[in-house]
């Protein structure tokens, strides 16, 4: 089960397509970060929200080559909802972005490969200005496909 979950894992991370990051450090950092945001989360949708954040930096920093931590061993009654919160809010970032670059005509669209929260307008002037894209244009775009997208916290 746990080579078949790792292979899912890796062909995901595969499609998300993210860049790199460095230095090598920036991986640990998210972790601390992440892990320090679990902590103070209060409330059980807080806590997953959270804990799928943790276990996203940890597999991300392992797809890219940093391995940071080793990911919990795979127990479906203790992960699955953790897990499949996860790649619903990554996959639904992911293509809210691929899909506001289509909109918004850019002509390399199939190159926006983003999973920062498009809840906050510096977040899309941030991907819109990685990407040569019109902020503004995308901005607009981000708001009001924010009203329609199944966006996970």
């Amino acid at each position: 089960m746990r080579l078949r979950f790792d292979v899912l894992l890796r062909r995901w991370h595969g499609m998300l397509g993210l860049s790199r990051q460095s230095p090598p450090s920036w991986y640990r950092d998210r972790l601390r970060e992440e892990l320090r945001e679990r902590r103070s989360a209060k409330v059980p949708w807080q806590k997953l929200s959270e804990t799928s954040d943790v276990l996203f930096s940890i597999s991300r920093a392992r797809y890219d080559g940093f391995p940071i931590r080793k990911l919990p061993p795979f127990t479906a009654s203790r992960h699955f909802l953790v897990y499949a919160y996860m790649l619903a809010k990554y996959t639904l970032r992911w293509k809210f972005y691929r899909t506001a670059a289509i909109l918004c005509n850019a002509p390399h669209y199939d190159l926006v490969r983003e999973v920062v929260n498009p809840n906050k307008d510096h977040k899309l002037d941030e991907v819109a200005s990685r990407h040569q894209i019109d902020p503004v244009e995308f901005k607009r775009v981000g708001r009001q496909l924010r009203r329609v997208w199944p966006l996970l916290p």
